[in-house]
C-alpha cells in the first residue's frame, strides 16, 4: 500500500548541505541535434535559444538548448563516430544524459556530493566569456545518467559560456509549459534502495512517496516507485524498478531496449492542461488513450472538478485528487523509436501526489502499446 512520508519543507541554507533552486537543464545525447531540435520545437512549442558547434570553437559536437518557460533542452549530437556520445547513443539510443541542478555554488556542491560517496565525472570548471563566468561539475547517478551542478549567479548570457544565442525562432509554437515537475528514473531488479540510499546520504533527499506492487499491478504487469525529494521539495526524483509480473512489465522493457537504467520520463508542467495538451494534438505528438470507462466513472472517484469531462475524455487526460486537492496529467507515447523515452504533461490544481488512481488506467494502457510491439 502506498505511504507518503511528510512533505519535506524548505530548510535554511546552512542546515541543507546540498541546496537546489530547481532544474538547470536536461542534457539529451541524439544521433541528430539538429532534426531532433525541429522536432521539439515543432511538436512541444519550444524555442531555439543557444547553440555550440565547430561555429563556436567546439569541434566534436553540436548542442541547442530548447527553452520554453523555466523547460530549458539541450540536444547535443557527435561530430565523429569515434566518441563517448556516440557510443552512449550506441548503446542507449537518444536518451538523457544528464539531470543539471541549479546551485548557488557548484564547487561546493561537488565536494559536499563526493565527499560523502558520489563519484566525480567533472571537477568544478570555470568558464569565461563576454557576458560572465559559470561554474559547472557533476557526479555520475544510475546507469550512464549524470547530475549536474551548475551555478549561473555570475552569468547574464543566453545558456552558458561557449554558446552563442538565437534570437528568434520562427518554428516555435509554444504550447503553455512552464517548469520541469519531475524526473523518473528507471532501475534494475532489486536496485531501487540502493538508489533510494544514494539521494538519501549523498544528496540529503528525503523519502516523499511509496508505491508498491499492489499500488502500480495490473493482470500481466507490475513495478514499484519510491518518490525522492530535496529538502525544498523544488525536485522531485521518482526512482522505479520491476517487480514479479506474469509478464514483461514496462520497467523491463525499457531496460532492455535502453542497455540499462536510465531516465523513462520527464513531467512538464503547464496552468492549463486543456489548451497545452490540445495544441500538442494540433501539432502531431501523440498521446496514451484509456477506455470510455474511466471517465463514467470519474467524476465518483475524483468528485467536483473544474475540468468539462467530456473534454477531458476527448483529450485522453486523467485526473487524481489527494487531500489537498487534485491534479491533472496525461503521458506522450515513447518520443523515439525504442520504446523508451516518453513525457508527461501535468496540471497540479493543489495536489502535490503522482496519481496513485490512474495507475491502473494508465498502466494498462501502456501494456496495450506493449502488446502491439510484441513485449508484453
Amino acid at each position: 500500500m502506498a505511504t507518503t512520508a511528510p512533505l519535506p519543507v524548505e530548510t535554511p541554507t546552512a542546515a541543507d548541505f546540498l541546496p537546489l533552486r530547481g532544474t538547470d537543464h536536461v542534457e539529451f545525447y541524439v544521433g541528430n541535434a539538429r532534426q531532433a531540435a525541429y522536432f521539439y520545437r515543432a511538436a512541444f512549442g519550444m524555442s531555439l535559444v543557444a547553440y555550440a558547434g565547430p561555429e563556436t570553437g567546439r569541434r566534436d559536437r553540436a548542442s541547442y538548448v530548447l527553452q520554453q518557460g523555466k523547460v530549458r533542452f539541450v540536444l547535443t549530437t557527435p561530430l565523429r563516430s569515434d566518441s563517448p556520445i556516440a557510443d552512449h547513443i550506441a548503446r542507449h539510443g537518444d536518451g538523457v544524459k544528464t539531470i543539471a541542478l541549479w546551485v548557488d555554488d557548484a564547487r561546493a556542491a561537488w565536494q559536499e556530493t563526493t565527499r560523502r560517496g558520489a563519484t566525480s565525472v567533472i571537477e568544478p570548471t570555470e568558464t569565461t566569456d563576454d557576458h560572465g563566468t559559470a561554474v559547472i561539475s557533476a557526479i555520475a547517478a544510475y546507469g550512464d545518467t549524470l547530475h549536474a551542478f551548475v551555478d549561473r549567479g555570475n552569468y547574464t548570457g543566453a545558456f552558458l559560456p561557449g554558446y552563442r544565442a538565437v534570437k528568434d525562432d520562427i518554428v516555435a509554437r509554444p504550447v503553455g509549459l512552464l517548469h520541469i515537475d519531475h524526473c523518473v528514473g528507471n532501475v534494475g531488479w532489486n536496485a531501487m534502495n540502493q538508489w533510494v540510499k544514494f539521494y538519501e546520504d549523498i544528496m540529503g533527499f528525503g523519502l516523499y512517496q511509496h508505491f508498491d506492487d499492489n499500488d502500480i499491478s495490473t493482470e500481466y504487469s507490475a513495478l514499484m516507485s519510491k518518490v525522492m525529494a530535496n529538502g525544498n521539495g523544488y525536485v522531485k526524483f521518482p526512482i522505479n524498478e520491476p517487480a514479479e509480473g506474469k509478464r514483461k512489465s514496462q520497467i523491463e522493457e525499457y531496460l532492455d531496449f535502453y542497455g540499462g537504467p536510465g531516465v523513462q520520463h520527464i513531467a512538464l508542467a503547464t496552468n492549463n492542461i486543456l489548451e497545452t495538451v490540445a495544441r500538442m494534438q494540433q501539432q502531431g505528438v501523440e498521446f496514451l488513450t484509456v477506455p470510455h470507462s474511466y471517465y463514467t466513472e470519474l467524476q465518483g472517484r475524483v468528485g467536483k472538478i473544474d475540468e468539462p469531462v467530456d473534454e477531458l475524455e476527448r483529450l485522453g487526460i486523467l485526473v487524481d485528487r489527494d487531500d489537498e486537492g487534485y491534479m491533472l496529467q496525461i503521458f506522450t507515447r515513447p518520443v523515439e523509436d525504442r520504446p523508451t523515452l516518453f513525457y508527461e504533461i501535468i496540471q497540479r490544481k493543489g495536489s502535490r501526489s503522482f496519481g496513485k488512481g490512474n495507475f491502473k488506467a494508465l498502466f494498462e494502457a501502456i501494456e496495450r502499446e506493449q502488446a502491439s510491439r510484441g513485449n508484453l
